[in-house]
């Protein structure tokens, strides 16, 4: 289970930590209070987003409990498969400035979409949320602090097209084991 939490939160930071690696390369003077600020923010979305879905998913898993294993499969795999599409094929100017406060909510949000979907599926698995929400926060704020870093100091030559790709293959492994373990356990 806890392994599950953890390559989930892997799979949904990934977005995050790409956009921070471009935001700190775009950053020209980056000082520990804006890697705070940015990781912060986006950590506490990240999270709350997941428990908003998984709030909004309860009221639901009466109705989805027969193919509840189905939507977490179809959700994470069309997140993740959404990932690699934009990555691949998206040619998107890649500057952001996260020191811009209404940049960095919307970038936020914009990141953390997919946590609600998530935890919509995680309310049908009946998964205990509060301490899944806490990691899925606390492993996006690591993991922006790290790319506001790496961005500011080394984004110029980052590969973060391969890190969007990653993560939208472990949503999609996710997603495949959360469908085998309900299929197998029949």
């Amino acid at each position: 289970m806890i392994f599950d939490v953890i390559m989930m939160t892997v799979g949904l930071s990934m977005d995050s930590l790409v956009v921070s690696v471009v935001g700190g390369a775009s950053i020209k003077h980056c000082r520990w209070w804006h890697v705070l600020k940015i990781a912060l923010i986006m950590g506490l979305f990240q999270g709350g987003l997941t428990l908003a879905g998984y709030l909004f998913g309860r009221g639901f898993e009466r109705y989805v409990y027969t193919f509840d294993h189905w939507v977490a499969f179809g959700l994470l795999a069309y997140l993740g498969g959404r990932m690699i599409y934009e990555e691949l094929f998206k040619k998107a100017e890649r500057t952001i400035d996260l020191l811009n406060n209404r940049t960095l909510i919307y970038m936020a949000l914009a990141t953390s979409i997919d946590a609600i979907a998530v935890g919509i599926s995680l309310a049908v698995l009946k998964s205990p949320i509060v301490w899944q929400a806490v990691i899925i926060g606390s492993g996006t704020f690591a993991a922006v602090a790290c790319g506001v870093y790496f961005g500011f100091h080394f984004g110029k030559k980052a590969k973060v097209k391969l890190v969007g790709i990653a993560g939208g293959i472990i949503l999609i492994g996710t997603g495949v084991k959360i469908l085998l373990e309900h299929l197998l356990s029949l």
